[in-house]
This record gives C-alpha cells, sequence and structure tokens, in this order.
C-alpha cells in the first residue's frame, strides 16, 4: 500500500515552516505535505478570506493529489480548516474519499473562537498600516508560547508573522475565527486525536474538551505540559510521536487503494461515496445496542463461525445489535418467531446455554449444521422449540452475511464495483461489458483470478 499521506496546515501569522522539525521526524514513514494557508508563507490570499473559501482551497490541494489514504493535520486556525475538510470527506465531496483521520492541535473550534476582545483588538492594530512592526511580531510569538523559544525557531516564527498579508491576518481575526460553521462540521466519524498545550489559554485543554471534543465522538485527547499554544515549535518531538501513533492505530481499518481510488472517482456519486464511508465507518462509540454483553460475545462467535473467520466477528455483532436497537430489520420473519429483538435474544441465550463460545471450530460446525436441520435435541421446557430455533438460525445466517456483505471492506474483497456506475438513469455510464471473464479497466479484480 501507499504511504499515507499527512497534509498539515499551520496557525495564524505562521506558514509550511512551523512544522519543519515535526516532519523531520515523521519521514520516510509518511509522505508529508506542508501547505502555505492563502495570505500566508508564500501562498498569496487571492481574496480567499473566509473560513468556506479557505476550506474550498485546502480540499481542492488534496483532490488533486487524491491519495488513497491521508489524514488531516490542523494548527489552531488550520483546525478550522480541517474539521470543515473532514465534513466535506464525509458528505462525499469527490477526491477526499481516503480521509483515515483528523489530528488538531490547540486547534480553532467550528463555533467561533473564544479570543478576548481586547487582545483581538491589539492584534488587529498591529496590522493595520500593513505590515507590523517587529516587536509586534515578537510580542505575538512570545505571548504564545509557554517560554521563550530557542532563538531559531523564535526567529523562524517571527519572520513569519511578518510576511503575514494583512488583508489575510485581519479577515481570521474578524471574520474567519468567528465564523460559526459548527452545523456544517455535524459530527464527524473519523478517528481523531486533539491535542492541547497544558500552558495554553483560549485554546487550551478545557477549550478542547468543550468545543472540538463534541464534533469527534471517536476522538482522544491529549495534553502536553510544558507547552502552550506554539506545539509544533515547543514539542515538536511529542507531536510527531503522537502523530505517528494516530496514524499507524487508524491503518488496521484502511481499505485497499485500488479500492479507494475507484471510491474517489467521478464514477462514484456524491451520495453513494457518502453512505459508503458511513458504513465503513460503523455505528457511533455511543450507539446502544440491545443485547448483553454475553449475547453480543456469543452473536461475535457466530457470526466469525458463519464467514470462516474471514470478518471480524465482534465489529458484525455490534453492527447488528445497533441495527436491532434501531428497527432496521426487513420487517420478514416466520411465522413462528416473536419480534426481531426478542427472537435474537432468545437463539442466542441458548447457544450461550450450549456454550458454542467455548467450542472447537469443528464442534461449533456441528452444532450449527445440526441446529439447521432441526435435529439437535432440546429440553421439552427450552424457550425454542427444534423447528423455531432453526427458523431462527436462517435468519440469522442472513442477516450475518448481508451485514458482512455491504460492507466496502467486503466489497474490496470479492472485487464488487457496481457501486461506481457513476450517476443515475440515462446519465449512467454503466459498464461497456458484461460478458463474463471479460472486464474493464476501471473495475476492481478483488479475489478474482
Amino acid at each position: 500500500m501507499q504511504r499515507p499521506t499527512l497534509f498539515f496546515l499551520h496557525s495564524l501569522g505562521a506558514s509550511r515552516d512551523e512544522w519543519r522539525d515535526v516532519i523531520a521526524t515523521l519521514e520516510p514513514q509518511f509522505e508529508c505535505v506542508a501547505l502555505d494557508v492563502p495570505g500566508f508563507g508564500t501562498t498569496p490570499s487571492a481574496g480567499r478570506l473566509d473560513v468556506i473559501a479557505l476550506t474550498d482551497w485546502f480540499c481542492a490541494e488534496v483532490a488533486d493529489r487524491a491519495p488513497p489514504c491521508w489524514f488531516a493535520i490542523g494548527h489552531s486556525m488550520g483546525g478550522k480548516i480541517a474539521t470543515l475538510a473532514a465534513a466535506r470527506s464525509r458528505d462525499g465531496l469527490l477526491g477526499l474519499a481516503g480521509l483515515g483521520g483528523v489530528i488538531l492541535i490547540a486547534a480553532s473550534p467550528p463555533s467561533p473562537e473564544p479570543m478576548d476582545p481586547a487582545r483581538r483588538a491589539e492584534m488587529l492594530a498591529w496590522f493595520g498600516s500593513g505590515a507590523p512592526q517587529r516587536q509586534h511580531a515578537e510580542t505575538f510569538v512570545d505571548n504564545n508560547a509557554a517560554s521563550m523559544l530557542p532563538p531559531a525557531l523564535r526567529e523562524r516564527a517571527i519572520a513569519d508573522v511578518l510576511r503575514s498579508q494583512p488583508e489575510a491576518w485581519a479577515a481570521w481575526l474578524l471574520r474567519g475565527s468567528r465564523q460559526d460553521v459548527a452545523d456544517a462540521a455535524g459530527t464527524l466519524h473519523v478517528p481523531a486525536l486533539i491535542m492541547a498545550g497544558a500552558e495554553d489559554g483560549d485554546l487550551g485543554a478545557d477549550a478542547q474538551r468543550r468545543l472540538n471534543l463534541p464534533h469527534y465522538p471517536a476522538a482522544t485527547l491529549e495534553c502536553i505540559p510544558g507547552a502552550a499554544h506554539l506545539l509544533p515549535y515547543e514539542a515538536p518531538h511529542d507531536v510527531a510521536r503522537l502523530i505517528t501513533l494516530q496514524v499507524e492505530h487508524s491503518q488496521a481499518r484502511r481499505l485497499p487503494d485500488d479500492f479507494m481510488r475507484l471510491l474517489n472517482s467521478n464514477r462514484v456519486v456524491p451520495r453513494m461515496r457518502s453512505r459508503l464511508l458511513q458504513r465503513h465507518a460503523g455505528p457511533a462509540p455511543d450507539a446502544r445496542g440491545v443485547l448483553s454483553d454475553g449475547q453480543r460475545a456469543v452473536l461475535g462467535a457466530l457470526a466469525a463461525a458463519l464467514l470462516d473467520g474471514q470478518a471480524d466477528g465482534l465489529d458484525l455483532a455490534r453492527r447488528i445489535d445497533i441495527a436491532l436497537a434501531n428497527e432496521e430489520g426487513d420487517g420478514w420473519r416466520f411465522a413462528d418467531l416473536p419480534a426481531d429483538v426478542a427472537a435474537w435474544k432468545t437463539g442466542l441465550d441458548m447457544l450461550q446455554q450450549m456454550d458454542f463460545g467455548d467450542l472447537p471450530t469443528s464442534g461449533q460446525a456441528a452444532l450449527l449444521t445440526a441446529i439447521a436441520r432441526g435435529a439437535h435435541p432440546l429440553a421439552p421446557d427450552s424457550a425454542f422449540s427444534t423447528a423455531q430455533l432453526a427458523h431462527w438460525f436462517e435468519d440469522a445466517r442472513a442477516t450475518v452475511v448481508r451485514t458482512w456483505t455491504s460492507l466496502p471492506s467486503t466489497f474490496a474483497l470479492m472485487g464488487y464495483d457496481g457501486f461506481a456506475v457513476g450517476g443515475d438513469g440515462r446519465h449512467s455510464l454503466g459498464y461497456t461489458h458484461t460478458e463474463a471473464d471479460h472486464g474493464e479497466d476501471w473495475q476492481l479484480r478483488g479475489a478474482r483470478p
């Protein structure tokens, strides 16, 4: 697989140079792309002066490269842009499907950024007549660090402030930091890491917990001691270490590159792309099911047995459990069975009483075969008769297999590409070749010879 691509977005008054020491640790393990946000570093603002325009710019940068696996890493101002880009990936925007996670560093939230009005006015005054004086840049850098930066790093940070474009600086303080895009960000079910400096003021751990964490149910929050707001300068090795751990952890759920390239193509409509990404992400961490821990464990063992170990049984069990809680069944069941939730609870309890989870693979197969045939002996007072248990097991088999085959990871394994027909009705690209054993260049091969 191709190395994950890490996109770095800097803070107000900085440039891609603030990531230099962080990236030195991360390469060559990862493909690192540090960008100058418009109006800073070497990139002209070109009228891109609010959060929406800056997000448009960043999404275009990602889509131009269309990496099969990428991460958005945003510091302060850049964090707000990263969050909105993640929302567009969730919504199926072309070229962004490979998002593996978001890493926020002392990040500005989607809601208005907390900032003392007097400090905002002071910073605006620095650029009131054009470029600021050096003493203003020094004040800005020194006030955002827990202690004085080493001379070389301090000079680099000061130089970035001095070359910031006045219109971009003012636009962020007057508009970008105040824009409320929390509704557009919504809830983001992607792996996320949020870092905060223990000595940071407005955007410290408490602010991150209150303003950014609610958008990322699967996020973890790390507080870095001895640092304030300029984490890439103050603690580059800690930042690089935490980024590495987060990216490596997220790789376990990564989809194959060829599948992601197809999902990222214009053959897939945004609605389908969004649906598949949400399906791959799975239920929200706080989603509640209806099964007990014991019932869910038995269901996990059952799913693994039915699929010959080709799937994560516990993941499937949780998906089915949440679907039961949401009443997502197909509405059909055998006439001799109770409603879905009661049927599943009863069937799983009976398997648990048979010690299904503790049986060896061969024993599980023999037991399930007997149940399917209605041949497994049951006590007269059993909750289900042999016929009812066979009927429930038939429903259970269908549900497990249907759930598994609906997952993008299974699509990739099988080489299924029917989702990539490119449009609706007469606008659909469809297939050119439909005969057996004659695929097209864009199609997946999967497990086919």
